[in-house]
């Protein structure tokens, strides 16, 4: 399958690949079917995320879908560049960048896109203006929202300027009028599920998610596909989708809990989803979910070695290196799979993570364990797509090429496994701290992700790896130096994504940069060397590194386990916030000239059901749009947010 198209095209800083599902064809069909449905429910929410990223990405979005649809009508220069943003909209669900947060502008004047818009019109495109009655109007309306990069320009903002409000400066669609210190004293009841508004009386109030509130429609759309799902589903199966779909209907914490216990104890069934409001990475305060669904199967041939290491996950816990009262005793339920994406979407597409670790209730966690999956399909794409001069241009020498050439793809999915099932499965909270997530405020999600970072490299360097059959004894040496090696690699290489500003807001890139800047700062592992005016971060000493990140860890951990805001602050500040813009613009430099694409969006498979005389589902196929366009605009034909809920929106 070597001649199969990943890459489907460039578009600015992105590249677009195509993402396969092999092994669904392999599937009972009853699977198939329950999938569909699965399917069917992740993508009926799509929109959801849309608004809760920007309050206007929907209008927008209708905007720039209908321009895109006439740009054969438009002037050539003004046809190219609404392409290239309507597939980065597309690509980052709105306007500001999936990674950065940063703001990207349609590459238009005023008049320009004013006369776009007209000229769209005249040749009988219906041009979406939401409750204006000219385009005009709307171009009044929206002007800055498309073309001024200062105007609104960071969605989520962790670290606002000068006696700025984090809340304030973000320009996402979860608070209304809030700051920080209006929700210090306000006791949230539904603070994954809700949108927060101020009233002009000052009091907060709770939009929640769920049928009947906030998205009402839409939610029971997701919820009727899910009925459906729950009744060909197996019995475990069928019993979280049954608490689910209570949630979506009370939105209570208790239902959310039963929601997420009876998920993560369904460890078996071959097809399986994810659908909710998950991941906190949008908030800047690290409570508001945002919506994604994900529907996937599980590869029996590459979970064999993840489930290795959830088996030993006792083991791990017990030789962790961090005191023994922030260990974990009653190690229970850890499960792990390797698995074939279907489809993702909202946060969790089409931009992915390659590995998930659920739920991200603490509570829940150290009772009833978690589930990890590796995503194998989408490790898969990301290789066959990337370029090897990726690599080549940031490593110091031909042995570490060849390190990397040999080994990083092998040693980044074991890293990857060891972060999902044994990071976030570790450790826990001292009794008295509470929630973790409320005592380290908006530092929770990066200390999170910096901590299981470190579990990764702390252990792929242990014998165990070869003891449970891993990685052979013969290359142990070379795997782990190859992965400290890409991973320091990977503090530099990361910084073609930030573009402008002086600091990092994504919350892996902030943990990746601390993690190395520490051991450069507090051990001889990592030298910084320059040749020929390029910079590269090379690993002298694997031993000091090994040693450097178990001293780390147990830092970081003492910080979580102990909820010490003001030391979570003061590590990241120092090590993981703040770049030096001179070496970006350096990076930056090699990369283009390389024409190396900073990020990667995937075109999903798409899911089409095969009916009998009656109507019953009898299969499902799958097959591969291999267009991105063809994609989204056949999600926006058939998913859109519920028109209910659109006239709801614009009324608030």
């Amino acid at each position: 399958m070597s001649d199969r198209t990943y890459l489907l095209e460039r578009v600015g800083p992105a590249a677009v690949v195509q993402l396969y599902a092999d092994a669904f064809h392999t599937l009972h069909v009853d699977d198939k079917v329950l999938a569909w449905h699965l399917y069917e429910a992740a993508l009926a929410g799509r929109d959801i995320y849309y608004d809760q990223r920007f309050e206007y990405s929907l209008a927008m979005r209708d905007m720039i879908e209908a321009l895109f649809a006439a740009r054969d009508r438009l002037a050539p220069e003004v046809a190219t560049a609404l392409s290239t943003y309507t597939k980065l909209f597309w690509i980052n669900s709105g306007p500001y960048d999936h990674i950065t947060s940063r703001k990207f502008v349609l590459e238009l004047t005023r008049d320009q896109l004013l006369e776009a818009l007209r000229a769209a019109a005249a040749a009988g495109v219906d041009v979406p203006l939401g409750p204006h009655t000219t385009a005009e109007a709307f171009v009044d309306a929206h002007a800055r929202d498309f073309l001024d990069a200062t105007w609104r320009p960071m969605v989520t903002s962790k670290t606002p300027g000068p006696g700025e409000d984090i809340l304030a400066s973000s320009a996402n669609n979860l608070y209304v009028g809030v700051t920080s210190t209006d929700v210090e004293t306000f006791e949230e009841r539904y603070a994954l599920n809700s949108r927060l508004v101020k009233a002009p009386d000052g009091t907060l109030r709770e939009e929640v998610y769920r049928v009947g509130g906030r998205y009402g429609h839409t939610i029971a759309r997701v919820v009727a596909h899910l009925e459906a799902a729950r009744d060909v589903a197996p019995p475990p199966t069928a019993r979280a989708l049954d608490a689910l779909i209570r949630f979506y209907r009370t939105g209570e914490e208790a239902d959310r809990r039963d929601y997420d216990i009876a998920w993560v104890t369904d460890a078996q069934s071959p097809v399986d989803t994810i659908n909710g409001f998950i991941e906190v990475y949008l908030d800047a305060r690290g409570h508001k979910g945002a919506f994604e669904g994900i529907v996937f199967h599980e590869h029996p041939e590459k979970t064999k070695h993840i489930r290795s290491i959830a088996e030993h996950a006792a083991w791990f816990e017990a030789h962790m290196p961090y005191d023994d009262a922030y260990r974990r005793t009653d190690v229970v339920g850890v499960s792990a799979r390797a698995i074939d994406v279907i489809v993702e979407c909202g946060d969790a597409g089409p931009m992915t993570a390659i590995g998930i670790n659920l739920p991200n209730d603490e509570s829940i966690r150290e009772v009833h364990g978690s589930k990890s999956v590796s995503l194998a399909n989408v490790v898969e794409a990301y290789e066959q797509s990337q370029p090897e001069s990726l690599r080549e241009a940031f490593c110091w020498d031909d042995a570490e090429r060849e390190r990397a050439r040999r080994f990083q793809a092998f040693a980044g999915e074991l890293a990857t496994s060891l972060h999902e099932v044994i990071g976030h499965g570790s450790g826990r909270m001292l009794p008295h701290v509470g929630s973790p997530q409320a005592a380290l405020r908006e530092q929770y999600s990066t200390l999170e992700e910096t901590r299981s970072d470190l579990v990764a490299l702390w252990f792929i360097a242990d014998p165990v790896m070869v003891e449970l059959g891993l990685i052979a004894a013969d290359d142990h040496a070379d795997v782990v130096r190859a992965e400290f090696e890409a991973y320091a690699r990977n503090a530099l290489v990361q910084l073609r994504r930030v573009r402008q500003g002086t600091h990092l807001e994504e919350d892996h890139m902030r943990n990746r940069q601390a993690i190395v800047h520490w051991l450069m700062a507090q051990t001889t592992a990592v030298e910084r060397r320059t040749r020929d005016g390029h910079t590269y971060y090379v690993v002298v000493d694997v031993e000091a590194f090994h040693a450097g990140v178990g001293r780390m860890l147990a830092l970081v951990q003492q910080i979580k386990s102990e909820g010490l805001y003001d030391e979570a602050v003061a590590l990241f500040e120092a090590h993981g916030i703040h770049f030096d813009p001179a070496l970006r613009d350096e990076i930056v430099a090699r990369v283009d000239r390389l024409d190396l694409a900073s990020y990667t969006g995937f075109v999903m498979p798409r899911l089409s059901p095969v009916t009998d005389a009656t109507g019953r589902i009898v299969d499902v196929e799958v097959s591969y749009p291999l267009d991105l366009a063809t994609q989204m605009l056949e999600y926006a034909r058939l998913f859109a947010l519920a028109d209910e809920d659109r006239r709801a929106l614009a009324l608030r």
